[in-house]
């Protein structure tokens, strides 16, 4: 099954008016979760995936996208909780993450319901909070204030360490194991099809 027939493509068109920004929402866990508009590539639905051996708990394996080898991480077990089953809504969404070279390196992260582009002004995302939280504070870039709740906003550079994110972005720059990887990934999905 090609991933490209199940994805939604996201608009790259400017997102900030003044002091406004938009931001993905999604569920995770019953908790509501926003990432910056400008970070995202595209939804797909969750299918496909091929594990990889040796690659830490909260990486659940790789995505061929268009040829393209995508590493695609469990938020939930980043955050140290336990993911809920897969459904008929769990998506996954590309984003791209800036490596220490300044390259971006497109990453899927799982969600278990894609909700809805919202706009937030400057004056409703206040400073995350240094203690309290589910997730460790230096994967936060704000709380978002939608009525009289409190919505985390993710910052997606940070919720992969440097370390994790070389290790990462080695299965697409090493071309010996993303030709293995790879391969794999075209295996299972000739084997599945």
């Amino acid at each position: 099954m090609s991933q490209q027939s199940s994805a939604v493509a996201v608009e790259e068109e400017p997102v900030r008016s003044g002091n406004v920004q938009q931001f993905l929402t999604f569920v995770l866990n019953d908790e509501v979760y926003g990432i910056g508009i400008l970070q995202i590539r595209e939804i797909i639905e969750y299918a496909n995936l091929t594990e990889v051996p040796l690659m830490p708990d909260f990486i659940s394996g790789v995505i061929n996208l268009r040829g393209n080898v995508v590493p695609v991480v469990n938020l939930a077990r980043r955050f140290e909780h336990e993911p809920n089953k897969i459904g008929k809504r769990t998506s996954i969404i590309i984003v791209d993450i800036s490596g220490d070279d300044g390259e971006s390196v497109e990453i899927g992260i799982v969600v278990d319901i894609v909700n809805e582009v919202i706009e937030l002004a400057a004056a409703e995302i206040a400073t995350p909070p240094s203690f309290g939280a589910r997730i460790r504070a230096e994967f936060i870039e704000g709380m978002g204030k939608i009525d009289d709740r409190l919505m985390i906003l993710l910052d997606v550079n940070h919720v992969l360490s440097i370390a994790e994110l070389s290790a990462i972005s080695g299965i697409g720059n090493d071309s010996t194991r993303r030709q293995s990887v790879m391969d794999n990934v075209t295996t299972g999905d000739l084997e599945r099809g």
